[in-house]
């Protein structure tokens, strides 16, 4: 009988090295995919300028939109609409808004217009605000981003570029964070942003797209047609990865992630690490709870098989045949450590050596928000 659980034993924890690290032999052979796909759109020219609609939603931004509108004004896309839709700030961001706004008039080919919301009954707020900002739009593609982000110049029209194929219904494109200071906290910021994009990217090359980052983000208004409307998706606390479910799930479009250095939109990254725990945990719980069982599967698989590497670690000075088990967490995140840096390290902080320890940091924080997720705790909506 000993024998027989030894053999047990030994399928499990070999069988786990070999399926997880095969599983991000496969992600990455997902990245090459969408590598050598973005590189293709990116050659292509597109017949003329078809209409786009930018939706940035606003809500008592006015201390952190400065960048995004300098960045805005750097576009130069003369079939393009952007419209900020004003979730009832109190801040001034609406007059700094109406200000913005006059003083493009006449200097750009792009048209802008303000929605104003007097009230929003959620019960994601951001999601009904670009439900309503949608409903204004008239562009053949929708475009986000976020008050709080800086696009590169040229972003409207390298988005759209990836959009050509026209069985192509949404394009993900990456956003990285913007390193706010010296120290740790703000290095790893910005790594475990471009490592969860790594993710997406390598999950949508292998046609298993399950999320996005909704400040970069661009949908064919015919594909949101095909799945009855942004009326459609569920609320959800992660509402740019509910809408890609729902269009993988309920339209025949293809999903696509781009990589290229020429749409890599920054945002500002957190003060400190309790807001940050809060946003990542809102985030990782997305995932682990999506109601779409596709994601749920794929999310819980991957950040399940994940923590138990972790876990395995403390245990391996009582039970040392327990090695597979970190061993291919370790492996799989140096994997994943060097892709990111080679796809999106131009946008990076350079700091050399110091991503090594992201190696053993990045798993373990992965393994905290899932234990925290699994038992519960759930971080409050934003408004």
């Amino acid at each position: 009988m000993a024998h027989i659980f030894q053999i047990i034993y030994d399928i499990f924890r070999f069988g786990f090295f070999v399926i997880f690290t095969g599983l991000h032999a496969v992600m990455m052979a997902g990245l090459v995919i969408e590598r050598t796909r973005d590189k293709w759109a990116c050659r292509q020219t597109a017949a003329g300028e078809p209409p786009v609609s930018v939706i940035i939603p606003i809500h008592n931004e006015m201390r952190r939109m400065g960048g995004l509108l300098a960045s805005l004004k750097k576009q130069e896309y003369g079939q393009a609409e952007i419209i900020f839709v004003d979730d009832r700030s109190t801040d001034g961001s609406t007059a700094a808004l109406e200000d913005f706004i006059h003083e493009s008039a006449g200097q750009k080919r792009i048209t802008m217009r303000l929605l104003t919301l007097q009230e929003n009954p959620g019960p994601n707020h951001k999601q009904y605000a670009l439900a309503r900002g949608i409903d204004l739009s008239k562009g053949e593609f929708i475009l986000f981003t976020d008050a709080d982000c800086v696009v590169p110049p040229g972003w409207i029209a390298s988005m759209v570029k990836r959009m050509i194929d026209p069985q192509t219904g949404v394009v993900l494109g990456p956003v990285l964070k913007i390193c706010g200071s010296r120290g740790f906290f703000y290095l790893y910021q910005c790594f475990e942003h471009a490592v969860r994009y790594m993710y997406l990217a390598g999950s949508t090359g292998i046609g298993a797209a399950g999320g996005g980052f909704g400040n970069n983000l661009i949908v064919r208004r015919e594909c949101l047609e095909a799945i009855g409307g942004y009326a459609s998706v569920p609320p959800s606390q992660t509402e740019d990865a509910a809408l890609v479910s729902e269009i993988r799930s309920n339209s025949g479009y293809k999903i696509h992630s781009g990589i290229g250095p020429d749409i890599h939109v920054m945002t500002q990254g957190e003060k400190d690490w309790k807001t940050f725990v809060t946003q990542t945990l809102r985030w990782n719980n997305g995932g682990l709870f999506s109601p779409d069982f596709a994601t749920r599967l794929n999310f819980g698989f991957l950040m399940i098989t994940i923590s138990m590497g972790i876990i395995a670690i403390p245990l391996m000075p009582f039970i040392p045949s327990l090695w597979p088990l970190p061993a291919a967490v370790i492996i799989s995140m140096t994997a994943n450590t060097i892709a990111t840096l080679i796809l999106f390290g131009v946008s990076l902080p350079k700091k050399g050596a110091a991503y090594i320890i992201q190696c053993v940091f990045t798993p373990m924080f992965m393994t905290f928000l899932t234990i925290l997720g699994l038992c519960g705790i759930k971080p409050k909506w934003s408004e």
